[in-house]
């Protein structure tokens, strides 16, 4: 598994992130307190606070591809 934080800013943030996700074979969870929800699933995203940056947690090993893709996303500290 590997974590990193994002932040989906915008409605069309969340519909270019779960296009992207959505692709992928790999399960995404987004962790926001103590809510977790499917990351491709859009209405769960909108169930989280997106005020502030979300944890996404890739359920694999293998994640370069999908965090590339999904770079523009990430939180860079």
């Amino acid at each position: 598994m590997n974590s990193v934080k994002i932040r989906l800013s915008t409605i069309a943030d969340v519909r270019d992130f779960v296009n992207i996700v959505a692709k992928s074979d790999i399960d995404v969870d987004l962790q926001s307190g103590r809510y977790i929800v499917d990351g491709k699933s859009i209405m769960g995203i909108f169930s989280l606070d997106l005020l502030s940056p979300i944890t996404l947690t890739a359920q694999s090993d293998d994640t370069a591809e999908l965090f590339a893709a999904i770079d523009r996303f990430i939180v860079k500290d």
